[in-house]
C-alpha cells in the first residue's frame, strides 16, 4: 500500500513534468507564430520569380530543357530524397508520420538525405544510404539554408550524380490537420510551372502583349536568365518545405504539449484524492490508537 511520502514523491514528480509541458507548449506556440509569418513576407518574393519562369516557358519551351529532362531511358536512375524529420521527440506523432511516409514510398536501398536527428538516427539503422547530412538546427530555418540544399541538388542533378531529386516534408493544412507530403525538385515539371493552379492557355494569354509576344524584355537571354532562375526557384521550394515542417513541428508539439499538461494536472487531481484519502486514514488510525489506550488505562 502506497504511503503518504510515495504519493507526495510521485506529486513532486507530476509538477515537475507539468512545468516542463507548459513551458515547451510556450515556446512552439512562439515558433509556430514567427515561422508562419516569416514565410507569408518571403512568398512575393519567391513568387516573383515563378512568375517569370511561367512567362519563358509559357512562348519559349525550347529553354532550359535540360532542367526538364526526365532521364526515363537512363539504367539505373538515382532518386536521392530529402526527408525532413525534427531533431527531438515530444511532439506526438510528428516524426513517426514522416518516417513511415519514406518507408512507404522509397523502396530499400534508397537514397536519403536526412535533415533532422530523429530520421537521421533512425535511417541509419535501416536499409539506406545516407549521402548528405545538413547540419539544421532546431531554430527557424533560414533562407541560406534553404541555398545550401538548393545548390547541392542542382550540382548533383547537372553532374548527372542525381536523375531525381524529391522532399517528403510535413505539410501543414491546420493545427490539427499535418500531412507528410512528397514534392519533385528536379528534373523540373514544365506543364505544372505554366499552369501554377490555372490552365496554361488562361496564363499565356494574359502574359503576352497585343502581337502575341512577352511583354517583359530578358536580357542578356531568356535561356541564360532561366538558368540564373531556377536554383533561386529550387532555394524558394526548398524554403517552403523547411518553414512548413517547422510550423508542423511545433504545432505537433504544442497540441502534444497540452494534452500532455491536462493529463498531468487530471493525475495531479487524483494523487491528491488519494493523499487526502491517505491522511485521513492515518488519522482515524491515530484516532483508533489512541481512544483504545485510553480505554486500556480506565480497565
Amino acid at each position: 500500500m502506497e504511503t503518504m511520502r510515495d504519493i507526495r514523491n510521485r506529486m513532486k514528480s507530476v509538477r515537475q513534468t507539468l512545468q516542463v509541458t507548459g513551458a515547451l507548449k510556450l515556446i512552439s506556440t512562439s515558433k509556430l507564430r514567427k515561422a508562419r509569418r516569416r514565410l507569408e513576407d518571403t512568398l512575393p518574393y519567391f513568387n516573383g520569380i515563378k512568375d517569370a519562369m511561367r512567362d519563358i516557358i509559357g512562348h519559349s519551351e525550347e529553354h532550359g530543357q535540360k532542367w526538364f529532362d526526365p532521364r526515363a531511358a537512363k539504367k539505373d536512375r538515382k532518386v536521392a530524397t530529402l526527408v525532413i524529420t525534427a531533431d527531438m521527440g515530444k511532439a506526438g506523432g510528428y516524426n513517426h508520420q514522416v518516417i513511415r511516409y519514406v518507408e512507404e514510398s522509397c523502396p530499400k536501398g534508397s537514397i536519403l538525405l536526412p535533415i533532422g536527428n530523429v530520421g537521421k538516427r533512425y535511417f541509419m539503422e535501416k536499409d539506406y544510404v545516407l549521402v548528405e547530412d545538413f547540419a539544421m538546427t532546431t531554430k527557424e530555418p533560414t533562407v541560406y539554408e534553404a541555398k545550401e540544399i538548393a545548390a547541392f541538388a542542382v550540382s548533383e542533378f547537372l553532374a548527372g550524380k542525381i536523375d531525381e531529386f524529391k522532399v517528403v516534408y510535413t505539410k501543414m493544412h491546420s493545427i490539427v490537420k499535418l500531412e507528410p507530403v512528397v514534392q519533385v525538385l528536379l528534373p523540373l515539371d514544365a506543364k505544372a510551372l505554366v499552369e501554377a493552379g490555372e490552365s496554361a492557355s488562361q496564363v499565356t494569354a494574359a502574359e503576352l502583349g497585343p502581337d502575341g509576344e512577352s511583354p517583359y524584355v530578358y536580357l542578356p537571354s531568356e535561356a541564360g536568365l532561366f538558368d540564373a532562375l531556377v536554383p533561386q526557384y529550387l532555394k524558394g521550394v526548398v524554403y517552403g518545405a523547411l518553414v512548413s515542417a517547422f510550423a508542423s513541428e511545433q504545432a505537433a508539439r504544442m497540441t502534444a504539449m497540452d494534452s500532455a499538461t491536462k493529463n498531468a494536472e487530471e493525475m495531479l487531481g487524483r494523487l491528491g484524492l488519494r493523499y487526502n484519502r491517505a491522511r485521513q486514514a492515518a488519522i482515524t488510525s491515530e484516532i483508533t490508537e489512541i481512544v483504545a489506550g485510553a480505554s486500556a488505562l480506565e480497565d
